[in-house]
């Protein structure tokens, strides 16, 4: 008996309105992280109303333009996840934002619950850290939006990993479920999108979630576009994209520390592989989106 039913969120099970995707941390049985997604026509405004959370505004396709406070930013955005990384905004609690469409936009907001007060701000294209991370069968590409680059948060880390088809992501397997000095405490979910093989044929991927030390659970599932799958806890990996069809996820991750970083453990068992990678090469579909040239040199 798998935790399956517990852990991942369908894709449209949670929709109403101009929101696809709209995750909060009670739906998801914690308290600090959350993801919604607008879906937007060209030029349709949606104002939402601030409260605890901090929010990225981040296209996943198509731009906006984000009001807040006496600003306002020009987002251009991007065509979709695989063909770009993008420009985006930060947003602090108790902050009210509107957001215009340019062009037909869907709009990711991660967010976490914040507990400091920060300012909004334009988060240009060039603060997007990109780097390929693993090698072999376990190459993928990393775009940190608010972890480890200049943008400060309260909480919220948000990344996306690319991962070509066939490849093993978030391998070794590793955890951050308790706060010591090599790991910190982390809600994390993870957001699916998968580009369509041959003749437009949708694709899917596998996820694995199983119980580190304390902490018991159990998930190994398919999931396809647009659905979510929620980790609280345990060893999650690999995520395996299936051939012939490119994986990309959205990593949003908050939790009860406010030097707001990402501090992970390897399951020992499976540590080693990372010692394979000094002899294989990086996979030669990578980069599967631009790299900021800094990164990439």
């Amino acid at each position: 008996m798998t935790d399956n039913s517990k852990y991942i969120v369908r894709a449209g099970s949670t929709s109403h309105g101009s929101y696809e995707t709209d995750l909060d941390p009670k739906r998801a049985g914690w308290e600090w992280s959350s993801l919604r997604v607008l879906n937007l026509p060209d030029g349709e405004t949606i104002t939402v109303e601030g409260d605890e959370t901090e929010y990225l505004v981040l296209p996943l396709s198509g731009g906006c333009t984000v009001k807040v406070e006496n600003e306002e930013y020009e987002i251009k955005g991007r065509e979709s996840v695989f063909t770009d990384i993008t420009d985006y905004a930060y947003i602090p609690r108790n902050t009210d934002i509107t957001i215009t469409a340019s062009g037909h936009a869907r709009i990711a907001l991660p967010g976490a619950k914040a507990t400091k007060d920060l300012s909004p701000r334009y988060c240009p294209r060039e603060e997007v850290g990109t780097g390929l991370r693993g090698a072999g069968p376990s190459s993928r590409q990393v775009n940190n939006y608010a972890l480890g680059n200049t943008v400060e948060t309260s909480h919220l880390l948000a990344c996306e990993v690319l991962t070509p088809g066939g490849n093993w992501s978030s391998y070794p397997p590793h955890k951050h479920d308790e706060h010591n000095e090599v790991e910190r405490e982390l809600e994390e979910i993870y957001y699916y999108e998968i580009r369509r093989g041959d003749a437009g044929r949708e694709g899917f991927a596998i996820q694995r979630i199983y119980p580190s030390p304390g902490h018991d659970i159990d998930v190994c599932t398919e999931v396809r576009d647009r659905d979510i799958v929620v980790m609280p806890y345990g060893y999650h990996g690999p995520s395996i994209a299936a051939p012939g069809y490119d994986l990309y996820y959205l990593n949003v991750m908050a939790g009860p520390a406010e030097d707001s970083v990402w501090l992970m453990t390897d399951d020992p068992h499976h540590t080693w592989v990372r010692q394979t990678w000094e002899t294989q090469e990086v996979d030669p579909r990578l980069p599967m989106t631009p790299m900021n040239p800094s990164d990439s040199e």
